[in-house]
């Protein structure tokens, strides 16, 4: 004990042994630890300029249900449908609460209820469907917006486990949000007797991973811990040190609760010993020493009892939610203390109290990547300007919460498109490239050792096959799609000289089997119309703040202008991609979508990745089956199928902060397909992946076309190193060697072959001298003329942003094949589009006069 406090005293990072002794601290070792625990959190507070300030949050309780599909042995919130007079309040019972909390000067909105009911209650699945509710995150959505506008109080929410998706269908109605993490000790829940025992949302795993999704997502998080409930002190130290590793990770906990078990009757843990006063202060105290002084750490004011002045001493900074209109619903037996009283009762320990909103000032003074612009204007009327805590002269009152009225407005730098290769980009890297990415040293930590040793060097040239690799070509070519993973792994480590051409070969014989030995490219037009974006994702280069140098978005009117340019040279098809740009609404993809349609026709209107068609779906709150429907009815032909990446969370989650999961982007490709909506299949390498990364990304896309038939080609993308956040902190290799390049797309061919056809090559990320490579060894398809490239130019990419006809064709004939042009789904392109394509180059050239009209 002696020496884990004299460490804490001086400072000194603890280990987990050393935070477990700590727990057992009471009397006089207890008060050497709370003056440790208080020097910590001072120093925060002064960091955060309000020394001496302890907040608490002025609120409604709102009970949106009392149904649960769990059964935590300790609680009495949680009921049955018969003891209710109905499954959910109705919209006019929310709103009375919500009113009388804005007459009694109240600023959040607490929306607590059970995990989907709905799952577990008929009379729940019953209600919603009666009231016109998919499930219950729709109703929760709907009322958060109801208060917005005809109270404007703040919603923060609390409806339990939610997943990435879910978290970007709430994130644009409520500041903040939270689940209390409570313990990680599995055993807890999985054994019979455990207080969470037969409570499928309590998984500890399944709890931290929300954790991890509210941070990627940069949604402001409220987690913590209950103590009592028969956690170990080492399982409790566990707990709190998970919740320091996610918030390292992605600095989005603004909170963390530590809160007492209290004993409550009718329930199976009603002889279970209270959490008493000693045991909560030396828990904060450890707490607020190993998630250090940047912590908010909260004690619920109505379960300590008289000690207040001992939680303050243990290191808290905030009281928590206190509503002087409703009871705490979770625990009525325990009413709320007078706001005045808690006042005076910290200032009796030396602090004054501040009125805070649900979101921190942190995540207030972070910028709009925490905060939906559609809240913007909700919380901007109650906060301080100066402090960002309440304004707590402000009365809430009813705002609209309405996309934004122009979200395409022509804004920054519009000519990058065709400056990227003249003039360049203006820095290297973003501004906020320390904090935007999330904690790099933790980034670092969680790359695959496996892919810290990739890279390999190509060894000598050989001219025979070591006989596992002459096993494995044969394997292949007796049954290619079939190929064991481990001699498919095998074939990936071809060596220089015999063993990279013999793979070549058979790749190439493969090829002019499944699509003869034409080199087929697209006359297309690539049109970004935003690189604003605030997603994270750590390899991208592209992604600008609204205030950075290189931002810009384009007007409806230019992305309109550019399809018609497009289409005058010879185009069959636009791309249309953007960034994640927070002001953008679900309904202007569509939009874009119709204007491409309307100017040109007959135009393929290639558009839109799953990351995208899940922004918008969840902005809409629709889902992605409904929104693409919406989309094909807009103008949507096809989908371009990037932002896959590797599919593989444990690559992905290195890769990127908040890019949707692997699950949902084969969810939104399956549901395409499912639609009649082609799409084109993608995978990035050569970053913090492995060969066997390949190898399960490769074989995940043949299973998918195997059930759908619906991807057209599938796009080999190396990864461009150069300007990307991820390479620039030191963490991902400089991209695939040259012979890794040959062999994943010889292997791709193999993999897929009898599935999907068409393998592409990316003239943009690779050298002249690869693309031959490549198209000699099992590539049919270079892609299209792009007209303007800036993703991967803006990553640094020195292979330019566009090529010819000629150009493509030059490079057909110089691999001894000849080329054809094609539609976006590998058809023939019509006489007339062939023509003027031709007369063009396939091109369109920003200086001269404009180019006239010719038939469609």
């Amino acid at each position: 004990m002696n020496r884990a406090l004299r460490r804490a005293t001086d400072a000194v990072t603890l280990d987990p042994a050393e935070a477990e002794v700590l727990l057992y601290a009471r009397g006089a070792d207890l008060d050497r630890l709370c003056r440790a625990a208080s020097r910590v959190r001072d120093a925060g507070l002064a960091a955060a300029g309000r020394p001496g300030v302890v907040t608490y949050s002025r609120k409604v309780f709102i009970p949106l249900t009392r149904l649960c599909r769990d059964r935590c042995h300790y609680c009495t919130f949680a009921t049955v449908p018969g003891r209710l007079p109905a499954p959910y309040l109705s919209p006019d019972e929310v709103l009375e609460i919500a009113r009388a909390g804005a007459a009694a000067g109240c600023k959040e909105a607490l929306f607590t209820l059970g995990d989907r009911p709905e799952e577990r209650w008929s009379a729940a699945r019953e209600w919603l469907d009666a009231h016109g509710y998919d499930d219950t995150l729709s109703y929760v959505r709907a009322m958060a917006v109801r208060v917005l506008e005809e109270t404007g109080l703040l919603p923060h929410l609390n409806p339990g486990v939610l997943s990435w998706t879910d978290l970007q269908r709430l994130k644009p109605v409520a500041p903040s949000m939270g689940m209390m993490l409570e313990t990680t000790a599995t055993r807890l829940w999985s054994e019979p007797g455990g207080p969470h025992y037969g409570s499928p949302d309590k998984d500890p795993a399944v709890r931290l991973r929300v954790l991890e999704d509210a941070g990627r997502s940069n949604v402001p998080f409220t987690t913590g811990i209950l103590i009592g409930i028969g956690e170990t002190p080492a399982e409790r130290i566990d707990a709190l040190l998970e919740i320091r590793r996610i918030s390292r990770a992605y600095c989005g906990i603004q909170e963390v609760i530590v809160q007492n078990f209290r004993a409550k009757p009718d329930t199976a843990m009603r002889d279970t010993p209270d959490a008493d006063p000693q045991e909560l202060a030396a828990t904060i105290a450890v707490a607020r020493l190993l998630l250090g002084p940047g912590a908010r750490i909260q004690a619920p004011p109505n379960l300590v009892g008289d000690e207040f002045a001992l939680m303050l001493r243990a290191g808290i900074d905030d009281w928590g939610g206190v509503s002087p209109v409703t009871a705490d619903h979770v625990n009525p037996e325990r009413p709320w203390p007078i706001i005045e009283e808690l006042a005076e009762r910290s200032a009796a320990a030396g602090f004054t109290l501040r009125e805070r909103l649900t979101v921190y000032p942190e995540y207030l003074r972070r910028g709009e990547a925490w905060l939906d612009p559609r809240l913007s204007p909700h919380v901007g009327a109650l906060a301080d300007p100066d402090t960002a805590l309440a304004a707590e002269a402000a009365r809430p009152s009813g705002l609209p919460w309405q996309e934004p009225e122009t979200p395409l407005v022509a804004t920054g730098r519009t000519d990058l498109f065709t400056t990227i290769d003249s003039q360049g980009r203006t820095a290297d890297r973003r501004d906020d490239f320390d904090s935007v990415y999330g904690d790099w040293s933790a980034v670092a930590a969680a790359v695959p050792q496996a892919a810290r040793e990739s890279g390999r060097s190509s060894g000598a040239r050989a001219e025979r096959l070591r006989p596992e690799f002459a096993a494995a070509l044969r394997a292949a070519e007796a049954d290619p799609a079939g190929l064991a993973d481990g001699s498919a792994l095998t074939l990936l480590g071809a060596g220089p000289g015999a063993e990279i051409e013999a793979l070549a070969s058979l790749a190439d014989a493969l090829r002019a089997e499944a699509a003869g030995d034409e080199i087929t490219y697209v006359v297309t037009r690539n049109i970004n119309f935003t690189n604003v974006c605030y997603t994270g994702c750590r390899f991208c280069a592209f992604a600008q703040r609204r205030t950075d140098a290189d931002a810009y978005t384009l007007s409806l009117e230019q992305i309109g202008v550019r399809a018609e340019e497009a289409w005058r040279v010879g185009a069959s098809e636009v791309c249309l991609q953007g960034g994640i740009h927070p002001d953008l609404p679900g309904t202007a993809y569509f939009d874009i979508a119709a204007e491409a349609k309307r100017r040109t026709p007959d135009m393929h209107v290639h558009a839109f990745s799953p990351m995208e068609v899940v922004n918008g779906a969840t902005r809409m709150d629709l889902s992605v089956r409904e929104w693409l429907q919406a989309a094909r009815e807009a103008g949507v032909d096809s989908l371009p199928g990037t932002a896959a990446e590797i599919l593989d969370d444990e690559v992905r989650w290195v890769l990127t902060k908040g890019k949707l999961p692997a699950a949902k982007w084969i969810e939104v490709v399956t549901t395409a397909h499912g639609l009649g909506i082609p799409t084109t299949a993608t995978m990035m390498y050569g970053h913090v992946d492995t060969p066997r990364h390949w190898v399960d990304h490769i074989r995940l896309i043949g299973r998918i076309q195997q059930e759908t038939g619906g991807f057209t080609e599938f796009v080999l993308l190396p990864f461009v190193h150069t300007n990307s956040p991820v390479y620039l902190a030191g963490i991902a290799r400089s991209g695939p060697t040259v012979l890794e390049n040959r062999a994943v797309h010889a292997l791709a061919r193999i993999l897929l072959h009898g599935r999907i056809d068409n393998i592409q090559t990316s003239w943009v990320k690779l050298a002249r001298d690869s693309v031959l490579d490549v198209l000699r060894g099992g590539v049919n398809d270079i892609g299209g003329t792009l007209m303007e490239e800036t993703i991967s130019r803006m990553a640094g990419s020195q292979q330019g942003s566009h090529k010819s006809v000629t150009d493509l064709e030059r490079l057909a004939f110089e691999a001894g094949r000849p080329a054809r042009m094609r539609t976006t789904t590998y058809g023939r392109v019509s006489a007339e589009r062939e023509a003027v394509a031709r007369a063009h180059d396939g091109l369109w050239r920003p200086t001269g006069p404009p180019l006239p009209l010719l038939n469609r």
